[in-house]
């Protein structure tokens, strides 16, 4: 059973090509009562047509609406209700190419270890095709070191198997934004990550309502994860990539609130920065 949950808040514009995308799944065309799959859409307190969008699919796809609580409680919820052994999640705003849960699945079958897979993706920007930066080259294997800068796990690429989050724990729903980067920080600890080198999914971006265009210094965020990775249970040598990571984050912090003339944020991060600056050189 693979448990696919779409979580969504006022995408009416984007979500019935998102939910077709996951139907046209060539493994799902083909399903039997030993290749079953869910389709779960969370409705995170949507005030548009989204539940007439979703029920117009009928048994297909199953809806829950919940009061307004932000994407990772409804990711959340969604785990909760699902009962595959894989878990997929997938964003309202992007799209899986046909064969995506087919070659992951695949792969996952004929190595029965691997935990989860993640693929490479194509960008849309505006309705335009545009190339990933080479910073946002994907990796394969251990790659706890890699997720530290940049969040590289793609959350509408990835396939889990259902145990990765009795292991690691569900996403944070404190976090506003950057919860895929604290839980790829959380997932890159325990597991290696495999990578499908072919782009299977479509991210758009653009649009206004994305949470990477709400807030503004999102490494704020990334901080908060860092300051929780320091509580894993880490090796020396990944205890100090969080400690470089962390000073570099805030430095970069500080730069702009100092141009904001935010000066109690600056202070708020030059102390962080210098704190773990101390840290790591004791080590």
């Amino acid at each position: 059973m693979i448990s696919v949950i779409i979580p969504t808040y006022n995408r009416a514009s984007f979500l019935s090509e998102a939910i077709q995308s996951v139907l046209d799944q060539d493994y799902f065309l083909n399903a039997t009562k030993d290749h079953c799959f869910e389709l779960w859409v969370i409705d995170d307190g949507s005030t548009d047509e989204t539940e007439k969008i979703v029920l117009s699919f009928g048994e297909r796809v199953k809806y829950f609406y919940q009061p307004q609580q932000g994407v990772s409680a409804a990711r959340n919820q969604g785990y909760r209700l699902s009962s595959g052994n894989f878990i997929a999640f997938l964003d309202s705003d992007d799209l899986w190419k046909p064969n995506k849960i087919r070659t992951q699945i695949s792969l996952m079958n004929a190595f029965p270890k691997t935990m989860v897979s993640y693929t490479e993706e194509v960008w849309i920007r505006n309705g335009v095709l545009v190339n990933p930066k080479k910073k946002h080259q994907k990796y394969s294997g251990w790659i706890f070191d890699k997720v530290l800068p940049i969040c590289l796990l793609s959350l509408s690429s990835a396939l889990f198997r259902r145990d990765v989050f009795e292991v690691i724990g569900d996403f944070d729903e404190t976090m506003p934004a950057c919860e895929d980067y604290d839980l790829g920080i959380r997932l890159a600890h325990r597991f290696p990550i495999h990578l499908v080198d072919s782009p299977l999914i479509v991210k758009r971006g653009g649009h206004a309502d994305q949470l990477s265009r709400q807030f503004w210094g999102m490494d704020r965020f990334r901080v908060y994860a860092l300051e929780k990775a320091l509580k894993l249970d880490l090796t020396p040598e990944q205890e100090t990539l969080v400690r470089n990571e962390l000073v570099k984050k805030c430095r970069i912090l500080v730069q702009g609130f100092q141009k904001r003339k935010k000066h109690q944020d600056e202070q708020k991060y030059l102390a962080l920065a210098q704190k773990y600056q101390r840290k790591r050189e004791k080590k």
